[in-house]
């Protein structure tokens, strides 16, 4: 079973820090420079100096961004910025956000959540492909900071939504904290201390398993730090709390869980390939309508992708811009198009399901000739913002913007269940549980 447990978080202390709005940030890897020094100006008491501090000129081995964090964190608890929890609990937290002009709510469960090797057989099951870069930067501020300072997504697979209807019934009364971020999503934390209502919650996860929806770097690192850790002691009990990882953990059958797409632009790819693509896309997808633009480019891109939600509950659309001028191509995968010289036949089942996949192995690696991790740094760009995309082929930054529908979380889930990696970016849940709610220290075991 998962082995999840409360713990004694770091919070800010309201009376030194009386607007939570001013103090959290989104995960570190959403968060764009020119945001970055946003949150900087914010408050002096803001969590970017820990989640993603600034380089300076002159920063060496004894002092640089990693090194600055652990001394910031240690000064706010000197100064009582932050203070831990006196007894182990576990937190909710309620997303309340706009969503297609409509209002939402989401239930989240912060926790710490024993680490383990990541299968398709254990408990805890990985969806996404990662990269090394982002995983070496985390591990060196959590080897200073020994702390996680934002918590990792996870996914409770439900039938009836159990999970969420147990923790609305937690969050009632006065929250402990309310904030509001930039997009104006409110979050509100409750802290659950009671014994028996925490027995009840961790009972929820007995032979459950849980799907990472956001944050694999994190993870990775936190198992890695785990080692370093043991390898350094002679002995360990398995209940230090570098064995675990804070989590912030949710219903899958959730009303409120959002998945956005993320589109892909491609850019300097030679001319002949782009001449040639929809020749070498024809044994697999045929043209469903061209739609012309209409007098705005966010009149454009907002009836595009209403057009390719509707045609994608039909099967995998694709959207594509800047090969038909200033149309919008629709490509539809035929239903005979033979693609078991492209994918094993036994996951022909599951990859149909994955737009992502099918648009990362048919078009980007077969056709585009994009098909190593090196070329799709060089040729690959990747953005929420449908306007962004067209834009950036516009302008000819990028030569075309493939354009997807969210991918479905059954089917993440189900990709997991087969031990299969998806490409990068293919999943983007919002909103993202905030930086600087909760922290979670692993230097001791409470």
């Amino acid at each position: 079973m998962c082995d999840v447990r409360p713990f004694c978080g770091l919070r800010y202390n309201l009376q030194r820090v009386p607007d939570p709005s001013s103090v959290i940030t989104p995960p570190y890897d959403v968060i764009s420079h020119t945001d970055r020094l946003s949150y900087y100006r914010r408050s002096p008491y803001n969590i970017i100096r820990l989640e993603y501090g600034e380089e300076q000129p002159g920063d060496s081995a004894d002092n640089n961004k990693y090194t600055r964090a652990a001394s910031i964190l240690d000064a706010w608890l000197k100064e009582k910025i932050l203070a831990r929890e006196k007894q182990p609990a576990l937190y909710i937290i309620e997303h309340n956000f706009p969503y297609q002009d409509t209002s939402r709510s989401r239930l989240g469960l912060l926790a710490r959540v024993r680490l383990e090797e990541l299968d398709n057989k254990g408990h805890i099951r990985p969806h996404e492909k990662t990269t090394k870069e982002p995983a070496i930067d985390r591990l060196n501020l959590l080897r200073a900071c020994r702390a996680n300072l934002s918590p990792i997504m996870g996914l409770l697979r439900t039938e009836r939504g159990e999970m969420v209807s147990r923790l609305r019934r937690l969050a009632r009364g006065e929250p402990a904290l309310s904030a509001t971020d930039n997009l104006g999503v409110k979050y509100s934390l409750w802290v659950v201390e009671d014994d028996a209502a925490i027995n009840r919650i961790v009972k929820l996860f007995t032979d459950r398993v849980i799907y990472i929806a956001d944050g694999h770097h994190r993870y990775e690192t936190a198992l890695r730090y785990k080692k370093e850790q043991c390898a350094a002691r002679s002995y360990c009990t398995g209940d230090e709390a570098f064995n675990f990882v804070m989590m912030s953990l949710m219903d899958s059958q959730d009303p409120g869980l959002v998945m956005l797409p993320t589109h892909r632009l491609v850019k300097g790819i030679e001319h002949q390939k782009i001449a040639r693509l929809e020749e070498r896309l024809s044994p697999y997808f045929s043209i469903d309508g061209l739609l012309p633009p209409l007098p705005t480019s966010s009149d454009s891109i907002q009836s595009w992708l209403r057009t390719l939600e509707t045609k994608g509950k039909r099967g995998t659309v694709l959207g594509l811009y800047g090969v038909y001028g200033n149309s919008f191509g629709m490509l539809r995968l035929k239903r005979d198009a033979n693609l078991r010289n492209l994918m094993p036949s036994e996951e022909l089942s599951l990859w149909k399901k994955l737009d992502v996949a099918l648009l990362q192995r048919i078009v980007l690696q077969e056709a585009l000739g994009i098909d190593t991790l090196e070329k799709e740094v060089k040729h690959l760009e990747y953005t929420r913002d449908g306007l962004e995309a067209v834009s950036q082929v516009n302008s000819g930054a990028c030569q075309m913007a493939f354009f997807l529908n969210p991918t479905r979380i059954s089917a993440v889930l189900d990709a997991a269940d087969a031990g299969k990696r998806l490409p990068q970016k293919s999943t983007y849940f919002y909103p993202k549980t905030p930086a600087g709610l909760v922290i979670n220290p692993v230097w001791n075991s409470a």
